[in-house]
């Protein structure tokens, strides 16, 4: 479980393709730690720390997770935005986000707004019912709130400290995004069937 604040952004190292999985290195960032087994977000992604040294870290995806996500697109030297799993005396800043990406979504536009950057969002059809103004959303792992919905997606406000922290900064019209919703209305729905 995740806040979806991120602490880190890393650059991909090496990555191996098999027919079964993509092996992936990750740069360790200064003052972290990790054992092996442990869990990181990264891009918003789950990932369970397959081999640490003192210089970076190892993870492992599968099949499904590259199909679902932007993470066949990582190349050596892709920036990533990492945060480390909750801990049960954790502050959560953000929202609980599971680290279980629902889908890829497209930076459709962005524009200027004071300081601020609106960022407008595509998505398939089938998980725009779980997207509302001023409801959570993670966004390549970053906890954001909606402040409105689209006919095909939605926008976010976001800070010029979010930009220059996370990933998002450098990204352009058009580029990929991994997208999480609301945990709590994917149990709503299931709950309460239509």
């Amino acid at each position: 479980m995740f806040s979806g604040i991120v602490e880190k952004i890393g650059l991909v190292g090496d990555i191996r393709d098999t027919p079964l999985q993509r092996v992936v290195s990750i740069g360790m960032p200064a003052g972290w730690k990790f054992a092996e087994g442990e869990s990181v977000a990264v891009e918003g992604v789950c990932s369970t720390v397959q081999l640490r040294s003192a210089r970076s870290f190892q993870v492992v995806y599968m099949h499904e997770t590259l199909r679902r996500t932007t993470l066949g697109a990582l190349r050596p030297g892709s920036p990533v935005n990492l945060e480390r799993s909750l801990r049960l005396n954790s502050l959560v800043s953000g929202h609980l986000v599971q680290g279980h990406v629902d889908t890829a979504g497209r930076i459709q536009r962005i524009r200027k707004d004071g300081e601020a950057r609106i960022y407008e969002f595509t998505l398939p059809a089938r998980y725009l019912r779980y997207i509302v103004e001023k409801g959570s959303i993670a966004i390549d792992g970053i906890s954001l709130t909606v402040a409105a919905t689209t006919a095909r997606g939605f926008r976010v406000s976001l800070l010029a400290y979010t930009l220059a922290r996370t990933t998002l900064g450098g990204k352009k019209t058009g580029d990929p995004v991994n997208l999480e919703v609301d945990l709590v209305a994917k149990y709503v729905e299931k709950l309460f069937p239509q």
